[in-house]
């Protein structure tokens, strides 16, 4: 049976998310395809920033 590889996250998600839009950000600097694929991939990162801060915010009630 194979042992599945597991791995310990030092940062939260949300850290990772965010690093990672601010990196691509920073490669998106000349004009083309890559750099719109660049900047889609670092809207949708923060877009499940929030998406996540939303799932967590104590305000979020459970469907009825």
């Amino acid at each position: 049976m194979l042992k599945r590889r597991r791995f310990r996250q030092t940062k939260t998600l949300h850290q990772r998310l965010a690093d990672e839009a601010a990196q691509l950000r920073e490669q998106a600097l000349a004009p083309g395809h890559r750099r719109e694929m660049l900047l889609r991939r670092a809207r949708q990162d923060e877009m499940a920033i929030q998406i996540d801060a939303w799932l967590h915010s104590p305000g979020l009630s459970t469907p009825t």
